[in-house]
Order: C-alpha cells, then structure tokens, then sequence
C-alpha cells in the first residue's frame, strides 16, 4: 500500500541513498506538474517527501510546497528536514534534524573515527555506502572493524548521557519486524518530467523505466515482487535495518525482490554488531527492556540457510 510520494523538484536534485546524481544542468520541475504531483499525492492521502537541489527556489514555489504537509530533503542547512551530506563536516548542532552521510566503503573505513563528532551534534545520523555493490571478503574484514569502533563510541556516548542513533548499529535494536525502503511498494517517485518511478534511482539510470504518468496513473508491472512476502532470501531474514535497495537489487542480481551477496553480508554485520552493542549498553542500565536479544546466526548471507526455510 502506497504511503509517500517523493518529488524530485529539479533534475539536479541532492541524492539521499546509494545512486549517485551526475547531472549538472538543472531543470526544475514546472510549476503546473508540482501542482498535479501535490494534488495526486493529496487524493491518494501519501506524504509528500520534495527533494531539492543545491539552490533556493523561487517564492513561487515556495509558496505552492507549502500548501501541503511535507518533508523537505536537502543539502542546505536551512528550513529542512533531512540534510543531506556529502562531506564530513558539520559545522552546527541540528539536533532535531536527521542527517544522511553519502559515502564511500574507502572513505568510511579510513574516516569512521570522525563520525563522533557528527554524533556530538545531532540525534540521527544515517550512513549510506554508495558502493555496496563492490564490497570484498577484505572489505568485509574491515566494515566488521569499523563496526566495532563505533560501537565501542556509541557505547560511550550512551554511558555519558547522549543517546544519537546510528542507523547501521541503533536502528537493529529498535525494530522487531522489516523496515526496508519500501520502493515500488509503499513509495514512489515523481521527477521533473511529469512520470512516475519506482524511485529516483531509476530515474536517473534511465528515464524511460517509468511505472506512469500524471495523466494516466500508475502502472507498475509485476508490482508484487516490490513486497517483502514475495522475497524469497528477505522474507526469512532477520537483519530488520537493511533497507533491501531494489535498485541495487536490480542492478546486481537483475531481480528487484533477490538482494546481492555484498548487500546480505553487510547486513548481517551490522546487524551482529547491533547485538554487541545492545548487550554493551545493558551491562550499564535497563535498555529497551520490551526488545529480545539478538540472537547469533551461523551465517552472514542468509542465502547459505535456505535449506531450512523449505
């Protein structure tokens, strides 16, 4: 069941997850195909999430986004919701601002330590890992490492009075049941061309791979592969943070609902690195005293467990 609408209201607007955006020549989105979007998302009762390039927008269109309740994600300190990084500094405390850190495997494993103190300045931090897709049996090695750094300074953190979420070790803890991204099932795209895509990603890669237009509706081919019941690996998986991209599922394996290997593994990582972590903090005080431990698996690609699904 649909639930939110994302606009993209120019064709160089921020990316937030793995896909990367290289165009540079704007074109924003006309103010009568806004209008549409906003009223399509209005009859449908989705929350609208508008996705903004690097550049203010005129007050016209200021003026027509605030007609409807919205979240705005930008790359731009400034009347947002989610900011978007794509550098390792931040120079203010946005406490009540989500932070999306875009990275890459070489940067986070030579830069992780700095995470800290991004952390000292807000309450959530999401890491992305824009090349997940190229991960080795070293580099998993060295996320495993990385992982358990953090964990020893969220860990601290916690002790001391502060309490940030860090999406790739906090969010496990939290979730009793899958919270992936939900593309193609629970949220859709709307770009500066007036189509429909399952999400920006697939956009960019190739603006003929709509799912529909304004004028005629949405038309989503296959669409229950999009759900989690119809994926045969993550419907048995317990690493509840993955966002189980279905581009990057697409672009790896060539089917939406069947994540890589590199994708499962890293998975799995953070997810036994969450179960450290939580245990860590409980040595310290009552913690989520309603969450079940986290419990160890023989595996990091569930896949390798299929026979006992059957």
């Amino acid at each position: 069941m649909l639930q939110y609408l994302i606009i993209l209201l120019d064709d160089t607007s921020t990316s937030f997850c793995h896909y990367e955006n290289t165009r540079t020549e704007h074109r924003l989105i006309p103010i009568e195909t806004l209008k549409q979007g906003i009223r399509f998302g209005m009859v449908e009762n989705l929350m609208i999430q508008f996705v903004y390039p690097d550049y203010e927008l005129s007050k016209e269109y200021a003026e027509v986004i605030e007609s409807i309740d919205h979240s705005k994600i930008k790359p731009i300190a400034t009347d947002v919701d989610v900011l978007v990084l794509n550098e390792w500094t931040l120079s203010t405390d946005v406490e009540d601002i989500p932070i999306v850190l875009r990275t890459s495997k070489k940067e986070l494993f030579a830069r992780y330590r700095e995470l800290e103190e991004i952390l000292k300045k807000c309450q959530r931090l999401n890491v992305v890992i824009t090349d997940v897709e190229t991960f080795t049996e070293e580099d998993f090695n060295t996320y495993k490492e990385v992982l358990t750094g953090l964990t020893e300074t969220l860990k601290t953190l916690y002790v001391g009075g502060k309490a940030p979420q860090l999406n790739i070790l906090t969010d496990r803890m939290m979730l009793k049941e899958m919270n992936n991204c939900g593309a193609g099932d629970t949220t859709i795209t709307l770009a500066p061309n007036g189509k429909f895509y399952v999400c920006p990603a697939f956009y960019y890669d190739d603006e003929a791979d709509s799912i529909g237009d304004l004028e005629h509706g949405l038309g989503i081919k296959n669409k229950q592969l999009y759900k989690l019941e119809y994926a045969p690996i993550c419907r048995h998986c317990d690493a509840y943070q993955c966002k189980r991209c279905v581009w990057l599922n697409r672009k790896t394996t060539l089917e939406v609902n069947t994540p890589s290997h590199e994708q499962c593994v890293v998975a799995h990582l953070e997810r036994n690195a969450s179960a450290e972590l939580l245990k860590c903090i409980r040595k310290h005080g009552v913690f989520l005293p309603d969450q079940e431990e986290i419990k160890e698996t023989e595996y990091l690609d569930p896949f390798e467990n299929r026979e006992k699904w059957q």
